[in-house]
């Protein structure tokens, strides 16, 4: 029975390639790639890369070493994106899953350019030729038509990866059937105490700048984002991400954020969150990862903080079993969730859901 199940698996990834090979406009979960190379030889590597493409990339752009004044002009049909100088900078506020360095000239490659991309979570894939002395992870891999040794920040394979998805489309089925439940009784609680929407959407920043909507049970009055601006000022996080704990927009909070209504009882119990097994279903996110920020605070971003966008966020995460109500510095967030990423395997992802289930049994919730 397990051979024949492989066989047919196997079969069906042969017909499954031979499929997108004739259909290229099929969608799915593209690689963004951004492709640094130098003028004489970029036409030849975007044909490359196009060839042996099973649509499963999507060039980004290109970034020449050697020649500035084209910029926004096309190459074999790919747009050049900016000058060597500006390609940090670039990454940072693009959505962007790996780097393709093609350079016959090792000299020309921006210096720094292993070591930033890998702490702002982008894979470096780079053309063989003789390999660096402190590589990230090192793999040699064939990519996009090349033999490469990629670097990145987190080492998964292929089968840890698959074993991760797995869980999470088992375990946002539970939990879009336990949402289902709640609504029939948070429903009317919502609408009667705030009319408006009982779920509340919001875009927020995934896996390598991806933008997705994240849902969730609305605890907030409907002009939250509104008055957030006014609040910034009793913001008590330092850094780069938002949290008030007496915050007059929750639902019954009063006007000086300290009672405790339906909105506060929500977000202690977590129940607010139910409704993202939808997008862990839909595969923005992941049961367990790092909080997706918002736009505003991805804007803000320096290089090492990228990083942790390397993978998907999470519904839980290190953060939310750590004493989160205790961490008011979002530097000391960000370097929990590079270890968190560095040192991940599925036996931490699960030691991270069962903790949860204890935070949210005892109430400790975001509040």
């Amino acid at each position: 029975f397990v051979s024949g199940a492989v066989f047919i698996i196997y079969l069906e990834r042969i017909f499954w390639k031979m499929y997108v090979r004739k259909h290229r406009s099929v969608n799915f979960n593209q690689t963004a790639l951004l492709i640094l190379t130098s003028a004489d030889i970029a036409e030849q590597v975007i044909t490359t890369v196009k060839k042996n493409s099973y649509n499963e990339l999507r060039i980004v752009g290109i970034v020449l070493v050697d020649q500035d004044d084209i910029i926004g002009k096309k190459i074999a049909g790919e747009y050049v994106v900016c000058t060597k100088q500006a390609l940090f900078d670039y990454i940072r506020d693009k959505w962007i899953d790996g780097i393709l360095v093609n350079v016959k000239d090792k000299s020309q490659i921006p210096q720094d350019l292993e070591e930033i991309c890998v702490q702002m979570g982008v894979t470096v894939y780079q053309k063989l030729t003789e390999p660096e002395n402190d590589i990230y992870n090192p793999k040699i891999e064939k990519f996009a038509g090349y033999v490469v040794m990629s670097s990145g920040i987190s080492s998964a394979s292929v089968g840890e990866r698959f074993l991760k998805r797995l869980m999470d489309i088992v375990g946002s089925l539970v939990g879009i059937a336990i949402t289902g439940i709640l609504f029939l009784f948070i429903a009317p609680a919502i609408k009667i105490l705030s009319p408006g929407p009982v779920i509340f959407s919001q875009v927020r920043i995934g896996k390598n700048g991806r933008e997705f909507k994240m849902y969730k049970f609305r605890s907030m009055y409907m002009d939250a984002e509104e008055r957030k601006k006014e609040l910034e000022v009793r913001n008590q996080m330092q850094g780069n991400m938002f949290k008030l704990y007496d915050d007059p927009r929750i639902i019954g909070s009063g006007p000086d954020g300290k009672r405790h209504g339906l909105g506060w009882f929500l977000r202690k119990t977590s129940i607010d969150e139910f409704p993202q097994f939808w997008n862990v279903l839909k595969g923005d996110m992941s049961l367990v990862g790092t909080r997706p920020p918002t736009v505003d605070e991805w804007e803000k971003y320096q290089y090492h903080h990228r990083g942790r966008l390397a993978m998907k966020p999470g519904i839980t995460g290190m953060w939310q079993v750590s004493g989160r109500s205790n961490i008011t510095d979002f530097e000391e967030i960000v370097k929990m969730d590079i270890e968190y990423i560095q040192n991940w395997d599925i036996g931490q992802d699960i030691k991270i859901l069962l903790k949860t289930f204890g935070v949210v049994l005892k109430g400790e919730g975001s509040g």
